[in-house]
């Protein structure tokens, strides 16, 4: 079960492949979908496949749906979309502001991208990168250590990445790649069914920990979305 309060003055934040908001059952439910945001708790929630997959990528989750219940949704897309190449950014809550957000192209044959979007939040300034990286190993690779060389760039800023890493491979060499990232312990997320895959993870930074994590299965989330979503307790470190 989803803890559903963050003990003292963490914040969380979740992770969620909503699959463009098609169900296990084939139907295309946006409130089924906000139905689950709104059980996970969470006050930052990181999108995957957030629009149609045609052009003009139209949100999948429409923007109207959101802000009736009280979502904000990072400006990432533009022309109606939700996101970027399906990455979108969600908050709700008094204290938390945005304070920049910007794309970030991803190599490889299939079309992918990351976002990243900076807060000011109850834990302090909070740096947060979303990430739905391709289907083949050696694309997912590359895609993490450009990554890694775009975010370096960057002033330094407590971090954290979360998406669907794609990968399933037991070694988790792919994120050996990214040594100043702490990939929270995996939890199969993938199929929602009767999960075995821990595709959809959380990565740490400097400056940052996480007192409980884990996989949200209550229902809807069973049959929402072909993915569960995954969510963590974030709390400052003095690391």
């Amino acid at each position: 079960m989803t803890p559903t309060r963050v003990p003292g003055a963490g914040l969380r934040l979740a992770s969620y492949n909503i699959q463009k908001c098609v169900g296990l059952d084939l139907r295309r439910q946006p409130r089924r979908i906000l139905n689950v945001l709104d059980d996970l708790g969470a006050r930052i929630v990181v999108l995957q496949e957030a629009d149609k997959r045609l052009p003009p990528r139209p949100a999948a989750l429409p923007h109207f749906v959101l802000e009736e219940a009280g979502w904000q949704v990072a400006d990432l897309g533009g022309a109606g979309s939700l996101g970027w190449h399906g990455n979108a950014v969600i908050w709700r809550g008094d204290r938390i502001r945005e304070t920049g957000k910007a794309q970030i192209s991803l190599p490889g044959l299939e079309p992918r991208g990351a976002v990243r979007v900076e807060f000011e939040t109850p834990i302090g300034p909070l740096r947060v990168v979303g990430v739905h990286l391709g289907l083949i190993a050696y694309h997912r690779q590359q895609q993490i250590l450009h990554l890694c060389r775009e975010l370096q760039r960057l002033p330094e800023m407590p971090m954290v990445w979360a998406g669907d890493f794609n990968d399933w491979s037991e070694a988790r060499a792919l994120f050996h790649l990214a040594p100043g990232m702490r990939f929270l312990p995996p939890r199969p997320s993938f199929p929602a069914p009767r999960p075995v895959g821990a595709l959809d993870r959380i990565a740490l930074g400097p400056g940052l920990a996480a007192v409980a994590h884990g996989v949200h299965a209550e229902r809807p989330a069973h049959i929402a979305s072909d993915h569960l979503p995954v969510w963590a307790d974030l709390v400052p470190s003095p690391e």
